[in-house]
């Protein structure tokens, strides 16, 4: 069993450390400046406090990191030189993650994309690895509800993998946010969701999903967002249609 150093326990990273902890791993977290909710979801999940983000770097055989993208350097630093593998589990584009692993030693870098809900059955949550460790990090999660699918050796993978996948499922999310308001603005908006009932029945549920989870999350995705565009832009294509999305995020946060 391995020690995993979790950084930092949102609703998603206390659940995949509950999970780890359900395999007999030991989960340690870092308490120094975190929030009272933080706190809450690291004592359900029962992971071991060790008060800073240095003694969990320094005690840990696996760093796990589960933030914010916009965040996602800035924790990877936080552990520079620590001797464990480090795992990248954030909603980065691939040169993002690319460039952390540069500031790394590339073959204690795993990158990382995660995809569903956080972890509580079997068949929801897939995660996503590449780097020449990927293999090593898929084996935590080996008999748990989280199912560990290794890529390939090159980083940047997973995170294409992330990337790609939010592109839709979050992008068309805004698209709707973004035609609704149009419609409201012009005084459409009734008879413009009794069409959708007619001919397109499931957009008017998947337009408030969309509303209710962009009230929730919007501001997490804003940067989500723009790690997509700036995913489209590295392959040459438009970037437009994600920097739109966050500042539709930006707004509905």
């Amino acid at each position: 069993m391995a020690t995993v150093g979790l950084l930092h326990p949102g609703e998603m990273g206390a659940a995949l450390g509950l999970v780890l902890r359900n395999r007999d791993h030991d989960v340690l977290w870092a308490s120094s400046g975190r929030s009272e909710a933080t706190m809450q979801r690291a004592e359900f999940a029962g992971l071991i406090d060790v008060g800073s983000v240095e003694t969990l770097a320094e005690r840990s055989d696996v760093i796990l990191s589960v933030c914010p993208p916009h965040a996602a350097r800035e924790v990877a630093r936080s552990t520079a030189g620590a001797p464990g593998l480090f795992v990248d589990a954030n909603a980065i584009a691939p040169a993002t993650a690319r460039g952390i692993a540069a500031e790394r030693d590339d073959s204690n870098f795993v990158d990382g994309g995660i995809i569903g809900s956080p972890p509580r059955q079997a068949g929801t949550t897939r995660i996503y690895l590449s780097g020449t460790s990927a293999a090593t990090v898929a084996e935590l999660f080996e008999a748990t509800p989280v199912d560990a699918r290794v890529l390939s050796s090159n980083i940047g993978d997973a995170s294409a993998v992330k990337m790609t996948y939010a592109a839709w499922t979050k992008g068309t999310a805004a698209l709707l946010l973004a035609i609704r308001a149009v419609a409201e603005a012009e005084g459409v908006l009734e008879p413009l969701v009794e069409e959708w009932r007619l001919s397109l029945p499931d957009l008017p549920a998947a337009a408030d999903r969309a509303a209710r989870s962009a009230h929730a999350k919007g501001w997490r995705w804003v940067g989500e967002m723009e790690e997509i565009a700036a995913t489209f832009a590295a392959a040459d294509l438009p970037d437009g249609f994600h920097q739109a999305a966050a500042e539709m995020f930006r707004r509905a946060g």
